[in-house]
């Protein structure tokens, strides 16, 4: 280790301990896909078992009402399971938050269930990655971090929710609400890159759900007395896609509807994803989504109804952004770690603390890669590297290093 001290020796050992592969594995046999509430609750259990070790009162927080359009353009609400909120000494003079997710892309009917190690010594399974083994970072970090000196005058919540995976609607009040007055947070998604390296800046993410209505009509008899809702929708479509600039992704992702084809649709569904890197871009996007519902409505004469909004704010990083950057760098390096940052095209609940005006730094979990593929995979040594930055890290913010 580079300039570290004997306390914090102790403590970076003692965090790289606490953090086991088996724990890992058995978490990440546990199907708890994002729709899967039975996992969910199962996964909630084995997690706030595992949060025992930790002082402060830990409570299950009921999701909040979140809704979507289905193929039919009917509004229905969405189930999501329970979320993990731990409060630690909330007099304390400084707060932190620590915020991770305990479920995964790969729903109970999916071939994806199986953890296995590789012939390279990786570790395969879904969610050793992302995040599980963040998870295990996390709570070890945390457990060591009790025995450090620093900890009587450090409070902090962790928030582990049930629907990061489809975008935190049912959690984000409660990870607003625990970003509050807090200093600094740390969110335990996997490394950017494998050998370690954060993710700086995000874009924002918004999902929108277009519901056109037209008009039925024979399509041989009196064709122009119907209002095609699926050729409206492709029109919509190119001019949400003609929105796409530098720092503003679009992507049209699907349309449902249509009709028998001597019948002229009625209805139609457009779904499209956008990703600003700036808030004036999603500002931008806004007005462009308008004006693009507005005038296809009018040249087509049909009705649309827009569903769904930007559920991830853009996540530039400011200057205290960039100071805890700085702290966690400086702190891998001490530890042997050569890691940096660099920006990402994809978003997490990151986005969502930065925008409550707190520092974050998200990908303080495992290294690994593959995520949301068959090939996701850990690698198994990073359990104990991680857990011991973040200990580190947290030591040095608790002495007021940020």
């Amino acid at each position: 280790m580079g300039e570290c001290s004997g306390i914090e020796r102790q403590l970076v050992e003692r965090a790289a301990d606490a953090c086991r592969l088996d724990e890992v594995v058995a978490w990440a046999s546990v199907n708890s896909g994002s729709t899967n509430l039975q996992g969910l609750a199962t996964m909630a259990e084995l997690l706030a078992a595992r949060l025992s070790v930790l002082p402060g009162t830990l409570a299950l927080r009921d999701p909040e009402p979140v809704s979507a359009l289905d193929a039919s353009g009917v509004d229905r609400e969405l189930v999501h399971g329970k979320h993990l909120h731990l409060v630690v000494r909330p007099g304390a003079p400084q707060q932190l938050l620590l915020t991770g997710h305990m479920d995964t892309v790969y729903g109970a009917d999916h071939p994806f269930q199986e953890v296995r190690e590789m012939p390279d010594g990786r570790v395969n399974g879904p969610g050793v990655a992302d995040m599980k083994g963040g998870l295990a970072v996390m709570i070890a970090a945390l457990q060591a971090f009790e025995q450090h000196p620093g900890a009587a005058s450090t409070g902090y919540e962790v928030v582990i929710n049930s629907d990061e995976e489809v975008g935190s609607g049912s959690s984000a009040p409660l990870i607003a609400a625990a970003a509050r007055g807090k200093l600094a947070a740390l969110t335990y998604e996997p490394s950017a890159l494998p050998d370690g390296t954060l993710a700086g800046a995000r874009p924002g993410s918004g999902n929108f759900s277009f519901d056109i209505r037209g008009r039925s009509a024979h399509a041989g008899r009196n064709p122009e007395d119907g209002r095609n809702a699926v050729t409206a929708a492709a029109e919509l479509a190119l001019g949400l896609e003609a929105l796409r600039r530098d720092g503003l992704a679009v992507n049209v992702a699907r349309l449902d509807g249509g009709s028998p084809n001597n019948v002229v649709p009625d209805r139609a569904i457009l779904r499209v994803n956008l990703r600003p890197r700036t808030p004036a871009l999603e500002a931008a996007a806004r007005d462009g989504i308008a004006a693009a519902v507005r005038h296809v409505a009018a040249a087509r004469d049909v009705k649309i109804n827009t569903h769904g909004g930007f559920g991830r704010p853009p996540k530039p990083l400011d200057a205290a952004a960039l100071r805890l950057f700085a702290l966690v760098e400086q702190a891998g390096r001490d530890l042997g770690q050569h890691i940096t940052h660099k920006d990402s095209g994809g978003v997490c609940d990151g986005n969502n603390i930065a925008a409550c005006g707190v520092p974050v730094v998200d990908t303080m979990g495992v290294r690994g890669g593959a995520i949301h593929s068959e090939e996701e995979y850990l690698i198994p040594q990073s359990l104990g590297e991680r857990a011991g930055l973040s200990a580190l890290v947290l030591a040095r913010l608790s002495d007021g290093a940020l």
